[in-house]
């Protein structure tokens, strides 16, 4: 019994080994990911959709452990859009008690890791309880220095360049600014990600080929990559698929 015990924890990690088989020279630093299909999952089961959205939130944990195992720098996960608020009350009640089932459990796994929770979007019109879990997760990992964990929470890319633009207009009418000044560069640091490099990669699940509102200003010359999985189905190996074919894509940013 003890042998076959053994053997089969060799298999399954020769079989862990294998699916990290790959380069680990050109390994994206900031790999972004709209994690959609969690509510088709879930009708496809006869199931409400908050069970897709609860099934969604375990796949994070093992996209969060294989980034950090692989070398990622920054992991941006979509979670909730400005638009969501218009999804049934029921299912936003769900979708914004999840961050904090989410880090109530995971946050000291975290912090063992070195990971370091970020939070892009506007918190100001999150519920309180919320604001809480975020709040605590980002202030507990300030000090850690590895892989930035950053959550897309109430976020919309369209109204983050308004008021990046509006910012920038303020500088300039207090003459903080020339307006010959401005530059993309410029720009980039009156955004909400103005402390995260852009994304090399994007990841999107579903089937669904479209950025739905997000990164839109950070996300111009990054790989794209999109799979017909569903996010509650989506794998370590789906993962590392993607980051595969990442690595044989040249980047040339507009040149030959």
């Amino acid at each position: 019994m003890l042998n076959k015990l053994m053997g089969r924890k060799k298999s399954e990690q020769v079989d862990k080994e294998k699916s990290l088989d790959f380069s680990s020279e050109n390994i994206p630093k900031h790999i972004a990911i709209i994690m959609d299909g969690n509510g088709r999952w879930a009708k496809k089961r006869g199931l409400p959709r908050v069970a897709g959205h609860r099934e969604g939130m375990n796949v994070i944990r093992e996209i969060v452990s294989t980034s950090n195992e692989i070398g990622v720098e920054v992991l941006t996960l979509y979670a909730f859009s400005t638009e969501n608020w218009k999804r049934p009350k029921t299912e936003v009640d769900f979708l914004m008690r999840l961050p904090e089932r989410f880090l109530n459990v995971e946050l000291p796994k975290l912090i063992e890791e070195n990971v370091v929770v970020r939070i892009t979007g506007e918190r100001e019109n999150l519920p309180e309880y919320t604001k809480r879990a975020v709040n605590k997760a980002v202030e507990a990992t300030k000090e850690n220095n590895g892989l930035i964990l950053n959550f897309a929470l109430n976020y919309g890319s369209r109204s983050e360049i308004i008021d990046g633009i509006k910012s920038l207009y303020k500088e300039i009418e207090a003459g903080e600014m020339d307006i010959n000044e401005i530059s993309e560069s410029v720009l980039s640091d009156h955004l909400m990600t103005a402390n995260l490099n852009d994304p090399d990669l994007l990841i999107r699940t579903s089937g669904e080929i479209r950025l739905s509102n997000f990164m839109l200003w950070q996300l111009a010359y990054s790989e794209f990559w999109f799979t017909d999985v569903l996010w509650p189905d989506f794998s370590r190996e789906h993962f590392i698929e993607a980051v595969r074919v990442y690595q044989n894509r040249q980047r040339r940013y507009g040149g030959v």
